[in-house]
């Protein structure tokens, strides 16, 4: 779930299903009209200061959520982004949902935890360059944050993501991660050393400490490439990338084919689910207000070549449990520090983005495809799980997988249209009196 994609829902329940924890009181700032079960006793020890624990928590949890940048780089660099471009997009992302999430940490007193959509960046992987190049995936990228406000704002929108079912929202998931997913299958007939022993070690790791397998994973790779790549010089510099505006160009094709299934799987798999996550820690954040905020800061990264920032699952759940601190008032402090670290590193995005460039791209792709290997199976999981829509989510992904391409509109979004027109004849055929 969360950074490397999504918690998968219940196959019988909606997207904004009500299955999930919703009681709970939270050390929310009235003015954000979140419950607000703190005293102002609690108050004051929230206040007293940052643990250490919460400091490593936080720390570790921006970690974990910048290793998915394995599959973020990919991802622009398959819609038309160059090099430069693309390590502008990282650090535009990294700030944007570092800034935030620190700031409604800070205002909420909850531990609001706020990533990159990671499952969006392998859908631009799936999707490949588009007409009008990266110009038009920037354009894209800025309808989707808008979609992103506008479902804050406006209660229609977000009941009519919330009333996609859950079996067609996760076979299009699934459809969209399955290609980086092959990736370590490719290259361990590419790279085979290389790649076993990045998969060892990413293996070994998930057998006991699972959260930092994938980091693991991403420092032996960098490790190997060091040492049996021939880095060209200043492939790693400037460290700090330049900030590169994008005009932004707008077509039918990088809309249906980009925009609507970003927003989707934006909401769906990250935000919708962000939101469950904080539940279950007794968190009642505002969901309107929040996803409002998050689709502004989508907005401001866009024209730099973000594709979207959104809620967190993993790095939620990371700093709103008791490995953050014993006592849940002063959980926010982690995912302040979070939020922190994500800027510091956004401000390193130059080098990361170098060094994926100038390394393997089969090997980068195969740390991707383990990151996403639990997304993957979790979501293809849940959409097969319910008996009757069993058939509409076996279409929706086979044709998410397969590439196709039509009206130079990806296979995401007419998966979405298969399946759902699969799911209507299906439930109609179940309809009482019906032959």
């Amino acid at each position: 779930m969360g950074v490397w994609g999504a918690t998968a829902l219940k196959p019988d329940d909606k997207i904004g299903s009500r299955s999930a924890p919703r009681s709970y009181s939270a050390c929310a700032s009235p003015r954000w009209g979140g419950k607000s079960g703190a005293t102002s006793r609690d108050r004051h020890r929230a206040m007293k200061g940052i643990s250490v624990q919460a400091l490593t928590a936080g720390v570790l949890a921006a970690l974990v959520g910048f290793a998915s940048a394995t599959v973020v780089i990919p991802g622009l660099l398959a819609v038309g982004a160059s090099p430069e471009q693309a390590a502008s997009g990282l650090m535009a992302l990294s700030i944007a949902m570092g800034v935030c999430g620190l700031a409604m940490s800070l205002t909420t007193r909850m531990p609001i935890s706020v990533a990159w959509s990671t499952p969006g960046a392998a859908l631009l992987a799936s999707v490949g360059l588009i007409e009008g190049g990266f110009a038009a995936a920037v354009g894209a990228f800025l309808v989707c944050g808008l979609m992103i406000v506008i479902a804050g704002l406006l209660r229609p929108l977000g009941r009519w993501v919330a009333e996609i079912p859950s079996p067609i929202a996760n076979a299009m998931l699934a459809g969209v991660l399955l290609q980086l997913c092959l990736a370590p299958v490719e290259a361990v007939v590419e790279m085979p050393a290389m790649t076993l022993t990045v998969i060892v070690v990413w293996a070994v790791v998930a057998r006991f400490w699972r959260l930092y397998a994938v980091p693991a994973a991403v420092a032996v790779t960098a490790v190997l490439i060091a040492v049996t790549t021939d880095l060209p010089p200043g492939s790693l510099t400037p460290v700090t990338p330049e900030p590169i505006l994008v005009m932004p160009s707008f077509n039918i094709a990088a809309l249906i084919g980009i925009a609507l299934p970003l927003f989707i799987v934006t909401m769906a798999s990250q935000n919708i689910t962000g939101i469950a996550v904080l539940k279950t820690y007794d968190y009642s954040p505002p969901p309107g207000r929040i996803f409002t905020i998050t689709g502004l800061f989508s907005l401001g990264a866009a024209p730099f070549g973000g594709h979207a920032v959104n809620l967190a699952a993993i790095t939620a759940a990371m700093c709103a449990g008791e490995e953050a601190h014993p006592d849940r008032t002063r959980r926010y402090w982690a995912a302040t520090t979070a939020g922190g670290c994500y800027v510091i590193l956004g401000l390193l995005a130059g080098a990361a983005a170098g060094f994926m460039e100038a390394s393997p791209p089969i090997l980068i792709e195969a740390v991707a495809g383990l990151a996403l290997l639990s997304a993957f199976g979790g979501s293809l999981s849940s959409a097969l799980q319910a008996t009757d829509d069993r058939e509409a989510a076996a279409v929706t992904f086979i044709v998410t997988a397969s590439g196709l391409t039509v009206l130079g509109i990806g296979g995401a979004f007419w998966g979405l249209v298969a399946g759902g027109l699969i799911m209507t004849l299906s439930r109609w055929r179940r309809r009482p009196g019906t032959a």
